[in-house]
């Protein structure tokens, strides 16, 4: 019989785990951003496949209730085990969770969350209605917080053939002078994935649209 939901559980395993030698060169690879325990992807997935295997899971309504628990705390390892939280009741999310999910997007944000969230969670609700999922995409694409902004360039990232193309390259369009790094590098990613897909319609759309080189130059990365 499992025990019932505890985040501290989680704490207690992590705490257990933590590696001072580790967590120095884990910070320093976020440039500092985030302090961190010092436990390694493998590790953190064997300790949270342990924590699963012994407690319930909350219930759904509970969700983000219990993920807050986790991501308030201040070292990264807890933000990566409330996203994996979020992973294991995926099928409870809804569109009612893009409030929730923009919130987590736009706290403690770095590519290594927002690269979590975006394409695993608001994508799989923006599949559940599309007319409003692109809508909300398309307020995000526009929102002042350029975390949100990658978000919706990246949140069709795993949609192959059932990528909204208009969409997908709408929102690439609005951001397309932008000198952002990580916008530049999204945009890119976005139309590499999308061209394992339809190479052709990618190709023309890099020659008929002004990018920029880091963006073109990723988008057609896999191009002979």
């Amino acid at each position: 019989m499992k025990t019932v939901w505890n985040h501290q559980g989680i704490i207690e395993l992590f705490e257990a785990n933590r590696n001072e030698e580790l967590a120095g060169p884990m910070t320093a690879y976020l440039k500092n951003h985030f302090p961190f325990l010092g436990i390694k992807s493998p590790r953190r997935k064997e300790l949270l496949k342990e924590h699963f295997a012994e407690y319930t899971l909350p219930g759904p309504e509970q969700l983000f209730e219990e993920v807050w628990k986790l991501y308030e705390l201040p070292k990264r390892e807890y933000q990566y085990a409330a996203i994996a939280l979020i992973e294991k009741m995926k099928k409870h999310l809804t569109t009612d969770d893009f409030p929730a999910l923009l919130q987590l997007i736009e706290t403690k944000s770095w590519w290594d969350s927002v690269d979590s969230i975006a394409p695993h969670f608001v994508g799989h609700i923006v599949k559940l209605d599309r007319d409003y999922g692109e809508k909300i995409m398309l307020e995000w694409s526009l929102s002042d917080n350029m975390w949100t902004n990658r978000s919706a360039i990246l949140h069709q990232l795993k949609f192959k053939q059932q990528t909204d193309t208009e969409l997908l390259f709408q929102i690439i369009k609005q951001h397309s002078d932008s000198k952002e790094f990580f916008i530049q590098k999204a945009i890119g990613w976005a139309l590499r994935e999308y061209a394992k897909t339809d190479p052709d319609l990618v190709k023309v759309f890099v020659e008929d649209h002004p990018l920029k080189p880091l963006s073109k130059r990723e988008a057609l990365k896999h191009f002979k």
